[in-house]
């Protein structure tokens, strides 16, 4: 039966792989803009998952660990005219080293000095970000040069519609690796219980700096092809509430699950979306909705116990 079980999710997979990989043959330019929105959130929500889901880490400022790598890549593009593909690896290094920043002072730290030492991370990069003149102070960074990949300018939506898949392709495939790896193994146990984890010999420092580094480096790649998307960023687009929104699709599809954190990047795109129609009120018609699964399904959309 398990056997079984596994064989149809499989297909399941395949099938829904197969719609996404087809959809811009039938599909126009906002339906593949919204969908390259959905990968995004999908890729930065496995991110966090790595941390709050995998680890046990509140963290309330993830959003500053993408602000990093979209100024990365845009000051390296735009002030030293890089290429934009050669970025990608400042993007990680500079990612895994704001991880080790917040990481390090916050390994002995648990729940609510957890969170609000988080949160004061994230209001620090976006203010840094704010007042220096390398990043363009409030006013951002404007006229990001787009990349070509093997000689095509990526100027369309189609073509962030598949760099975003792509990314979030790796993501899935990294967080599974993830998941079933001895690293992987001890971030549930140190989860469920430091003491006991730290009791059996997994050295607990090292795991939470693993989860935060691997977290933020995420976060840093998926920044730098945002950065080249929107052609244009600012410290207003790294705000608290996006760190918010991150989490809430972790914490609404499933912490911990891979389809569920993946069901919750889909929801907290797609649910605006396709209530537009209503105006300012799907805004309250979000929020409802969000409160009413909280209350009925708090284990979220996809739990673990689903398998």
């Amino acid at each position: 039966m398990l056997e079984k079980n596994k064989k149809k999710m499989t297909q399941v997979y395949a099938f829904l792989a197969f719609i996404v990989i087809a959809m811009p043959i039938v599909a126009n330019n906002y339906v593949m803009n919204t969908f390259s929105d959905v990968f995004f959130y999908v890729v930065v929500c496995l991110g966090l998952n790595i941390v709050v889901g995998y680890a046990g880490l509140l963290d309330l400022g993830y959003a500053a660990f993408f602000a990093v790598g979209a100024y990365t890549t845009a000051i390296l593009t735009s002030n030293f005219g890089m290429n934009f593909w050669l970025t990608i690896p400042f993007a990680i290094l500079f990612s895994a080293v704001s991880g080790v920043i917040i990481g390090g002072p916050t390994l002995r730290l648990r729940s609510d000095y957890l969170a609000i030492v988080t949160l004061g991370f994230g209001e620090i990069v976006r203010i840094t970000a704010r007042n220096l003149k390398i990043t363009g102070g409030s006013g951002g960074i404007f006229g990001i040069e787009r990349p070509s990949f093997f000689g095509i300018e990526m100027n369309g939506n189609i073509h962030y519609y598949y760099a975003f898949l792509v990314l979030a392709f790796l993501a899935i495939f990294i967080s599974y690796r993830l998941q079933y790896s001895r690293l992987g193994r001890a971030w549930q146990y140190v989860r469920e219980d430091e003491d006991a984890a730290e009791a059996m010999g997994i050295n607990r420092v090292r795991v939470k700096l693993a989860a935060y580094v691997i977290g933020a480096v995420f976060g840093g790649v998926a920044g730098s092809f945002f950065a080249v998307k929107m052609t244009a960023i600012s410290p207003e687009t790294f705000m608290f509430t996006q760190s918010i929104l991150i989490l809430l699709g972790v914490v609404i599809g499933g912490m911990g699950k891979i389809p569920g954190v993946i069901c919750g990047a889909f929801f907290l795109v797609l649910f605006p979306e396709i209530f537009r129609f209503i105006g300012d009120m799907r805004l309250l018609a979000f929020a409802l909705i969000m409160l009413i699964l909280m209350l009925k399904r708090p284990q979220g959309i996809w739990p673990e116990r689903l398998g």
